[in-house]
């Protein structure tokens, strides 16, 4: 954090017009500066990390807001050029909370999590052909039938282990085809990509994910492969889940950020689908929504059979599987 405040000092102390005066200050903050980032163990990636997406939201803000002054300006009416504006700033300063909040939520992960990049080395020769977790068991023509409901309406769930692979940073991956229906309509097509290390570990390597409308593609939100554009693998299972274990499933700054943390290994499940007893429960957020909150129950030989929103109350639960 020492890093952070002194860089921030820099900018704040070395403007347009008061570098002119302040030469001297300016050359004590720089070689303190330079000292933090030969030092490479003063250095909180993680951090920096946050601090970059900080300023990075507000720029985005910032830039929402100036088009939509612009709009406003091209309004004849005065009421209803009176409105825009009003509308403007509103939706301006909403902005800039929301940055705060991300920023926030990503500052308790680096608390979790320590200072390091998240860089996870991928060797392809530590992983095996197939996804055998008993938490997170893949088996090839699976496929899990889930319902619940939402403001929307009903929503069902189907997800179809495939026979397909992806190769992803020399990793071959099962190819999990994820289908959400609402009321019956498509609402969004996803492919996600698993692999599994030989500790038992289960990493997640990437999804496509489609928003569909009316049968219209309409967003690819939450989509990442690992290896292009800053992309990082996480891990969706461990390979033997302890309480208070917290990591990243997935990394793509300001795409892709969930993290999960284990929280009970003994739960009892009640869900269409069956009784189930001794469940991993873990916690899953991410600092893209900082109000979002799931909880997630896996049965060991079956994988999960319910996922509780805690912001809404709904319920996602497993009604059958079909091998």
């Amino acid at each position: 954090m020492q890093q952070d405040q002194q860089t921030i000092g820099f900018r704040k102390t070395c403007g347009r017009t008061t570098c002119k005066s302040g030469g001297l200050l300016a050359f004590v903050l720089m070689a303190a500066l330079t000292a933090v980032v030969a030092n490479g163990a003063a250095r909180n990636s993680c951090r920096v990390t946050s601090s970059a997406a900080l300023r990075a939201c507000r720029f985005q803000a910032q830039s929402d807001y100036q088009i939509a002054l612009g709009k406003c300006e091209n309004l004849s009416d005065p009421a209803a050029r009176k409105a825009c504006l009003e509308q403007a700033r509103a939706d301006y300063k909403d902005a800039l909370a929301e940055c705060k909040d991300q920023f926030e939520a990503r500052e308790k992960v680096c608390e979790r999590l320590g200072g390091a990049p998240h860089d996870p080395q991928i060797n392809p020769s530590n992983f095996v052909s197939q996804v055998t977790n008993p938490f997170f068991p893949l088996i090839p023509g699976t496929t899990f039938y889930y319902i619940g409901s939402n403001a929307p309406g009903v929503e069902s769930n189907v997800v179809i282990v495939t026979h397909n692979t992806k190769v992803i940073l020399g990793v071959t991956c099962t190819e999990v085809h994820d289908l959400v229906y609402i009321n019956g309509e498509l609402e969004e097509d996803t492919l996600d990509w698993y692999a599994q290390d030989q500790e038992g570990n289960v990493w997640y390597f990437g999804e496509h994910s489609e928003q569909i409308a009316g049968g219209t593609i309409v967003g690819l939100e939450g989509s990442f492969i690992a290896g292009e554009n800053g992309a990082k693998p996480g891990i969706i299972m461990k390979a033997q889940p302890a309480v208070g274990d917290f990591y990243r499933q997935e990394f793509l700054l300001g795409e892709a950020e969930d993290v999960a943390e284990v929280v009970s290994l003994n739960e009892a499940v009640t869900v269409a689908a069956g009784i189930y007893s001794n469940c991993l429960k873990t916690e899953e957020t991410s600092p893209l929504e900082p109000e979002a909150l799931e909880h997630k129950f896996y049965a060991s030989g079956v994988g999960n059979v319910l996922v509780v929103d805690e912001e809404t109350g709904e319920r996602l639960e497993l009604v059958r599987v079909e091998h």
